[in-house]
């Protein structure tokens, strides 16, 4: 006997779905693919260049493990493993220029910072927009000049009869400083002189920073009495923290970079001793003392901590600033 209820057909499931999803995601990579294939074109000649100046000559680092001969070439040399490493490590001229590619960088990348986030501070109250431009011109035009030609304009004002020791016995009575042949005043005659030549870059960084600051904030810290100080140092400063952070950060990756053409066209051997760095460390033997294998050992030991040195500061910037490159 029926009891009135309608049979409701119960629905089966359909085995083909995954199938379908995932062919029909297979085909929409395979349209955007062709969509695309002109862009990918395009990029075949740099991926070629890539491959040829950047991989390419990666291979050469196994002179870093022979005794490299360079009639024999690569195949032909002879194999001593961390010989080369073990020489580096032994050698005092080597070891001395770890502690000054640091202090050198470091004492820039803190300067420079610091120089930029104040002419930032002051440019911003400059209200002439002609006057402001003009200034961050003046300041930003030392990136674009060479140290080649900076090296031969520095040579001819820091010498003893130099327009700077002319300048200082005139008015201030001192005697002429050996700015460039002291051990002592080399290093901080580097680091200034960097510092006047990149602090522009940081400059227009932190100027964009602060431009773009809601105008209500200040206003409403005209309204409870602040004045310009007070202003600068509890709304533009901290809303400034996390680009000068992120500065900071990415600045650390490039810490063993300590300005190899702005040394080598002014350093000279009397201040080896507190200006030679790694890199011209590096030049000097691998180039001009040919120990070709000595330099791939010392320019491969750079690279390692250069990079392990960008990971911390990729890894700190996407911590604190929430930066990343992918």
């Amino acid at each position: 006997m029926s009891s009135g209820i309608s049979h409701i057909p119960q629905a089966t499931p359909d085995n083909n779905v995954p199938k379908q999803r995932y062919f029909g995601g297979f085909f929409r990579i395979i349209k955007r693919f062709r969509r695309e294939l002109p862009l990918h074109i395009l990029l075949i000649p740099a991926f070629v260049v890539t491959l040829i100046f950047s991989y390419g000559p990666m291979y050469g680092l196994i002179m870093a493990f022979q005794d490299f001969n360079p009639a024999a070439g690569f195949g032909a040399s002879p194999w001593i493993g961390l010989e080369n490493f073990r020489w580096l490590l032994n050698d005092p001229s080597f070891i001395r220029t770890i502690p000054n590619t640091f202090f050198i960088s470091i004492m820039r990348i803190m300067i420079a910072s610091a120089a930029s986030i104040f002419f930032a501070l002051l440019l911003n109250e400059v209200r002439s927009s002609f006057n402001k431009r003009l200034f961050q011109t003046i300041v930003y035009i030392p990136n674009f000049i060479s140290w080649v030609i900076l090296a031969g304009v520095m040579q001819t004002i820091l010498a003893s009869s130099g327009m700077v020791n002319n300048f200082l016995n005139i008015v201030f009575g001192i005697d002429n400083i050996p700015f460039l042949t002291n051990p002592r005043i080399f290093p901080w005659t580097m680091i200034w002189s960097e510092v006047w030549r990149s602090f522009g870059f940081g400059t227009v960084v932190y100027l964009a920073t602060i431009t773009s600051i809601d105008p209500e904030i200040y206003e409403s810290a005209v309204v409870d009495g602040a004045n310009k100080f007070r202003q600068i140092w509890s709304i533009t400063l901290p809303l400034m923290g996390p680009i000068i952070v992120l500065m900071l950060t990415l600045a650390l990756g490039g810490v063993l970079n300590a300005g190899f053409d702005q040394i080598y066209n002014l350093y000279s051997p009397v201040v080896y001793s507190t200006g030679d760095i790694i890199d011209t460390y590096l030049f000097r033997i691998g180039w001009q003392n040919a120990q070709y294998a000595v330099g791939a050992a010392a320019g491969l030991m750079r690279s390692v901590v250069s990079t392990i040195l960008m990971a911390i500061s990729l890894f700190c910037a996407y911590k604190v600033a929430n930066y990343r490159v992918f």
